[in-house]
């Protein structure tokens, strides 16, 4: 077992995997930026190592100060959370170079998914059902017209290189291909440094699910059923659950077969998440492999009564899983609380916190790295908080988040609790009949 893991991360995920190391005896180092000093992972790790300036490329995406840190303080792990560099090969590579273990996929597993053009033809390898479109990345607008043509409208345009929504076009009918084309490339050479866009079928009343998969290093893969990510705003997940209202016991069984083939073609090492679109006649395709531990994991853990960090962990040092698949004895909800104002087109709202009290009781839990008196920079993701909560049933859930967000009080800086709480009061939300478009039509009070 490792004796000192470096958290290459911040906020609520660094402490989050502190904790877990705490439990089991593992010292941890922390790295911040001088916008973090103040932040509570740097406060509860047993070292930390101030890494540069507030920028994210000149810290947390700084490879070689990060590397330097795990080698002056002796750490023999890198734990990356999610985002900044825990889905980059090169940094997995650049740990293994130096002798430390990445605490994610190895690097080879990281690029066979990273590009979602290459992905889609590793799961057509494996049998996973995968969306009609392109066979790899459009050469050139023919090609977009000719296979538009095919699949039929409407269709979608994503950046191979892509994530959070960007470089990714709807189109509904010829006449308004070319502007996508042409928009879509820009803003993906902007975003990414890679223009490349493939195409597909456009799924009308999708539902965004997925699959939570674990495998060791041994080649065994399980299940650990699945969460419902559908209500989300521009491609970026509010609410997350698990079970899905959706979910058909034989619909749960062909998922976590097809995600467990997905993790077995390329030998998947670790926690991960395979994503998969819904249709509305319950028809599933791929979508894309995140190849690390995702924001909504604690959902998944408060049905199943699994940690996942800590198998991240075991696995990471070569501890064998069970095999065995979980499926879901509880309901749980997530929200994500951000700090944005909801009624300035949920504009980012950094500052400092004058009063916070968090919501307890029964089967309601708060991960978060904020505290009275704490600012919240103004140079990274405004998410703040989730608050889960989980009950025996979804609606005793839906009641218990409605009771936990009203406990929740952060003075000082504008959050999206109120938005929580509208949309546990809406009927469709309430009643189970939403889609990925849920938002769109969504009127904020």
């Amino acid at each position: 077992m490792f004796r000192k893991i470096l958290i290459a991360n911040r906020g609520e995920i660094a402490l989050r995997i502190i904790r877990t190391c705490r439990e089991m005896g593992i010292k941890t180092v922390a790295v911040y930026s001088t916008a973090d000093r103040d932040s509570l992972h740097v406060r509860f790790a047993d070292e930390a190592v101030c890494i540069g300036p507030p920028a994210s490329r000149d810290s947390y995406l700084n490879m070689p100060r990060i590397i330097a840190a795990a080698e002056i303080t002796n750490a023999d792990a890198i734990h990356p959370g999610y985002g900044f560099l825990s889905e980059n090969s090169k940094f997995s590579s650049l740990c293994r170079d130096h002798g430390i273990k990445f605490i994610g996929a190895t690097p080879e597993q990281i690029d066979s998914m990273g590009d979602k053009s290459n992905a889609k033809d590793t799961m057509k390898k494996a049998g996973v059902p995968t969306i009609p479109g392109s066979d790899g990345l459009l050469s050139d607008l023919n090609e977009a017209k000719k296979i538009a043509k095919e699949i039929k409208y409407p269709v979608i345009m994503k950046a191979t290189a892509g994530g959070g929504g960007r470089g990714m076009r709807i189109v509904w009918e010829e006449s308004e291909l070319e502007n996508a084309w042409n928009s879509a490339r820009q803003e993906a050479g902007a975003a990414f440094g890679n223009d490349g866009i493939y195409m597909e079928k456009y799924i009308e009343e999708p539902r965004h699910i997925e699959i939570q998969i674990a495998g060791d290093q041994y080649g065994k893969v399980c299940h650990l059923s699945e969460r419902d990510c559908s209500i989300q705003r521009r491609h970026q997940k509010l609410i997350e659950e698990t079970p899905s209202p959706f979910m058909t016991p034989e619909l749960r069984e062909r998922m976590g077969e097809a995600a467990k083939a997905a993790a077995e073609i390329i030998k998947y090492e670790g926690v991960g998440t395979v994503e998969f679109l819904v249709d509305k006649h319950r028809n599933f395709y791929f979508m894309e492999m995140n190849t690390r531990i995702q924001v909504e994991h604690p959902v998944t853990e408060e049905v199943i009564n699994y940690d996942l960090v800590k198998e991240q962990i075991l696995i990471a040092a070569g501890k064998p899983i069970s095999g065995k698949d979980y499926y879901p004895t509880k309901h749980a909800i997530e929200c994500r609380i951000n700090a944005e104002d909801i009624h300035n087109n949920f504009r980012p709202c950094p500052g400092k916190i004058t009063s916070l009290h968090k919501p307890g009781g029964h089967g309601t839990r708060v991960d978060s790295h904020i505290y009275a008196g704490y600012t919240i920079p103004p140079y990274y993701d405004s998410m703040i908080a989730k608050l889960i909560v989980s009950a025996q049933t979804r609606e005793e859930a839906i009641v218990k988040m409605e009771r936990a967000l009203s406990e929740f009080i952060i003075e000082g800086v504008k959050t999206t609790v109120p938005i929580h709480q509208q949309i546990m009061q809406n009927k469709d939300f309430r009643e189970g009949n939403f889609t990925t478009a849920f938002m769109n039509t969504f009127e904020i009070k």
